[in-house]
């Protein structure tokens, strides 16, 4: 959900094409189409497409950083592969700091089988530390028959794959209260622009336009990535996730004062800038979908999951909740793409048996009936979906193929772009106190860049 590196990030992105940005739009209107599959989260048939071996007395140990319903979700994809298997996974979380988490264990002599990656950065540390276990046969084969090259070169190092991209996440996304909406008569914006004057429309009507849960770094990296890419476009993003260019670069600079027509005005900020400071992510999405008719804000960007959190609300999605695509700051909407890649610290054979069942549909589509994920297997009939929503939302990021860029601090190292407290996330958290220390921020944003580099 959150935030890489030899930087090889050539493998790490590319813009999504016109026809998923179409897609997002249908979701927009709440609901979707049937697919092909039918519809309504049946997902087709229920015959295993994978066979796993017996694994009786076996043990496994798996880390996320996933809580709350997230968790609860994959532990119904753990018991489906115990029942399948009589092997015994305990969920162990390891909290927003997963390479520390992982690094500690490492020193501890005792780490997890399997551990759920948030950072294609954090993938390449470890695989070049040797904390990495290759991929067996088995799993290579699922990789191959439900992924397509993008997806698998992302979670290979060197040309040796080591992980499976799970549960992926469209993250240029903006979700709404359609009752705070429709009481202040503001419409989906398609520009950035647009996207202010609707804040400020909905301020007018009494309620706190926009959430943002600036207490969870990350959250201020998306809203970052995704005006960039809009704005600088697809090379100069490359550019910037592989520090080819400085932090100091005028496209930063544009950026930010971008970011700071919203940032640099409290009045559109749920709770002002000390407000979101102190709001985690969770909270930023419940006070958007909670209140009635007096919610404490009215949109807050995010990516698809956050639909698990919505769903802990009286709010149903594609009714009460709605989506629309993040708004064009540049040309076209930004497409940027986040994801959980599983990959194994132990050589085990159930290590290599559970990696082999998260590459397969069977796994995949537990999840998906659950609600609150999209996955990156292309194989998955979307018919598995909960809702039209998702079932757009799933369908326009397997549309793009090749065609994404990846979340751009999941590929720095995570002393940079994945640590709370420090590096891109303190340096946000601090630009959002301070909208106006624009050359500052700049500043300690490539000091920051550069000493995860050791330069």
């Amino acid at each position: 959900m959150r935030r890489r590196l030899d930087r090889t990030a050539g493998r790490a992105t590319t813009a999504v094409a016109a026809t998923a940005a179409l897609a997002l739009a249908l979701a927009a209107c709440g609901g979707g189409t049937k697919d092909e599959g039918g519809g309504g989260g049946t997902g087709g048939s229920t015959a295993p497409t994978v066979q796993l071996p017996s694994l009786k007395g076996q043990k496994l140990q798996v880390t996320a950083v996933w809580t709350g319903p997230e968790r609860e979700n994959f532990v119904k994809v753990l018991d489906e592969f115990e029942k399948r298997t009589g092997a015994t996974v305990d969920f162990v979380p390891s909290g927003d700091d997963m390479a520390g988490f992982i690094g500690s264990k490492i020193a501890g002599g005792g780490p997890p089988d399997i551990a759920m990656l948030q950072q294609v950065g954090v993938l390449n540390e470890f695989a070049q530390k040797g904390w990495l276990k290759p991929l067996g046969a088995s799993a290579k084969a699922q990789l191959t028959k439900n992924y397509a090259k993008g997806w698998r070169d992302l979670g290979a190092h060197k040309g040796t794959p080591y992980g499976v991209y799970f549960k992926a996440s469209n993250k240029s996304l903006v979700w709404y209260n359609a009752r705070a909406f429709d009481n202040a008569g503001a419409k989906e914006p398609k520009t950035w622009p647009d996207f202010v004057k609707a804040a400020e429309i909905i301020a007018e009507s009494g309620v706190e336009p926009v959430s943002v849960g600036g207490a969870d770094g990350w959250t201020l990296t998306d809203w970052f990535e995704n005006i960039y890419l809009s704005q600088a476009g697809p090379e100069k993003y490359d550019q910037l996730a592989q520090h080819k260019i400085k932090w100091t670069d005028p496209t930063v600079k544009q950026a930010l004062n971008t970011l700071g027509q919203l940032f640099g005005r409290k009045d559109l900020l749920a709770g002002g800038n000390s407000g979101a400071l102190q709001t985690d992510f969770p909270a930023s999405v419940t006070q958007t979908f909670s209140g009635g008719d007096t919610p404490k804000a009215a949109m807050v960007s995010s990516a698809d999951f956050a639909a698990a959190t919505i769903a802990q609300t009286k709010a149903k999605v594609g009714t009460d909740a709605k989506v629309f695509p993040f708004p064009a700051v540049g040309a076209r909407s930004p497409v940027v793409t986040g994801g959980d890649v599983a990959v194994a610290l132990k050589d085990t054979k159930a290590a290599q048996a559970l990696l082999t069942f998260l590459a397969s549909t069977d796994a995949a589509k537990i999840w998906a009936q659950a609600g609150g994920f999209i996955s990156p297997n292309k194989e998955l009939d979307r018919a598995a979906y909960a809702d039209g929503v998702m079932r757009e939302i799933a369908g326009a990021l397997v549309a793009a193929g090749d065609g994404f860029r990846f979340d751009m601090s999941d590929q720095a190292p995570a002393s940079f772009g994945g640590k709370p407290g420090q590096g891109e996330w303190k340096d946000l958290q601090d630009f959002l106190k301070n909208p106006k220390d624009i050359a500052g921020t700049q500043a300690q944003l490539e000091k920051d860049a550069a000493a995860s580099l050791g330069r």
